[in-house]
């Protein structure tokens, strides 16, 4: 193997710069803006958390992006295959395929309550379509009693049979590869993501508390800012655009040689932060137009939400929309962390693209069938892989990325313009700033508590 040449690349590459972008897009495009951005945003004041995340992701998730990108292109293989290759060319241990190692694992675990959370809105989009959220009040009372009703073990065959069709919709998706499965899956979804999009943010900004939304996702107030918040900021702003789970490493490998990796990635993560604002414009209008309070936590979409559908002309309508939109953005999120798994074996076990697929399929449907059973642990497992896994392993990347990779082979895939800021970011910024937020972040959740109750919650099961 030489620097120069790229060691067996694998054979599938997108078939198009457009067929990239639109499955890359999707990939980040998923619950992490429908769901997550807005509860987390609600959980943290609004403004300050919607800057300080714009801040994460202009200046360190970016720029990781595009390491990712660019170390899965230069070797052409699954993400941990990418990083053992670029590390040997490099002259250092292979020993640095661990980071790409723990990113597989945060995306397999993000993976496995993506999947629970995507049966839930499955639940709710026929109730959405027939009228049910106005049958049933539309009190908060009445509202998260039907919430804990859907997710509760009693409800267990129909969540079962939502879970098995989801995951084996993923499955069906990734198993025909490349070309014939995620980017064409991904050429559909997105344009119909897009257009349902645009069509809530009409209806929130005619019949919704459009003004109080952008009001609340605007005012930045100084007693908002803490360093547990600015984690939770960073988390979001990886799990969003997939970095520190080795999804763009292994989106990367398929990329054409002649692809502009600097653009490509400012494309994606300015589409991504884009549909987080808009999401969260469409959520909190519909949430403030009945005077709802918007720090409801996760359950925010399936508890509150709901109110404000129950209560607008057209609701069921506009609610069918909306969790037809989350599942559209579930589904293209999972199609990529699913892929991490796959690609790797497919490529090192000699197990066929379709026999992977299902193997990991059924792996995540055993264990997101555990968390039925406790509704808690999937807010423990998310801080595991969003607010630990994937911040150290962003951490690990830009230390590999920008100190272990000889730096001709970067300068190479970006241009010496855009490596000159590059590499200031992801040598000097991004571990500094990484390593403070993350320990003085966890610090301030063990003093408030936060873990202790979130590890209390997750060992306790719901009725």
């Amino acid at each position: 193997m030489t620097i120069a040449g790229r060691v067996d690349r694998k054979s599938e590459t997108w078939s198009s710069r457009m067929g990239f972008v639109l499955a890359a897009v999707g990939s980040s495009v998923g619950l992490g803006n429908i769901w997550r951005f807005t509860y987390t945003t609600g959980e943290n004041g609004g403004g300050a958390f919607v800057l300080a995340y714009l801040v994460c992701i202009a200046l360190i998730a970016f720029p990781l992006l595009a390491a990712e990108y660019a170390i899965g292109r230069r070797s052409g293989h699954s993400a941990v295959e990418s990083v053992q290759a670029l590390a040997r060319a490099s002259g250092k241990s292979e020993a640095w395929g661990g980071v790409a190692w723990l990113g597989m694992l945060a995306a397999f675990f993000i993976l496995t309550f993506y999947c629970v959370v995507s049966a839930w809105f499955m639940a709710y989009l026929p109730m959405a379509l027939t009228g049910v959220f106005a049958d049933n009040g539309a009190q908060l009372a009445e509202s998260q009693a039907r919430f804990e009703a859907v997710t509760s073990r009693d409800n267990l065959p129909m969540l079962l049979v939502y879970l098995g069709l989801f995951i084996g919709a993923a499955a069906l998706v990734v198993g025909r590869g490349v070309k014939r499965g995620i980017e064409r899956a991904s050429s559909i979804l997105m344009p119909v993501f897009a257009m349902v999009l645009l069509i809530l943010l009409g209806f929130a900004i005619a019949e919704g508390a459009f003004g109080e939304a952008v009001s609340f996702l605007t005012r930045v107030r100084p007693e908002d800012f803490s360093f547990s918040m600015l984690l939770d900021a960073l988390a979001q702003s990886f799990f969003a655009t997939g970095v520190g789970a080795a999804v763009m490493i292994t989106y990367g490998a398929y990329l054409k040689t002649d692809a502009d990796v600097p653009r490509s990635s400012a494309i994606v993560a300015a589409s991504d932060t884009l549909v987080a604002l808009v999401a969260a414009l469409v959520v909190f209008s519909l949430v403030f137009s009945v005077g709802s309070e918007p720090n409801a936590g996760f359950s925010l979409l399936f508890v509150n939400l709901p109110i404000g559908l129950a209560q607008m002309p057209f609701g069921n309508i506009v609610g069918g929309a909306f969790f037809l939109l989350a599942l559209f953005a579930a589904l293209a999120s999972s199609i990529s962390l699913m892929e991490v798994a796959v690609s790797w074996l497919d490529e090192r076990t000699g197990v066929t693209r379709w026999g992977a697929a299902l193997g990991v399929g059924f792996a995540a449907f055993v264990i997101g069938a555990g968390y039925i059973f406790s509704r808690e642990y999937i807010t423990f497992v998310d801080f595991v892989a969003s607010s630990l896994l994937m911040p150290i392993g962003g951490f690990l990347m830009a230390i590999f990325a920008g100190w272990v990779i000889e730096k001709k082979m970067m300068q190479a895939e970006f241009g010496m313009p855009f490596y000159r800021m590059w590499s200031v970011l992801v040598r000097w910024v991004i571990p500094v700033a990484i390593g403070v937020i993350l320990v003085l972040g966890i610090r301030e959740k063990l003093d408030a508590g936060a873990m202790s109750t979130m590890v209390e919650g997750a060992l306790t099961t719901t009725d």
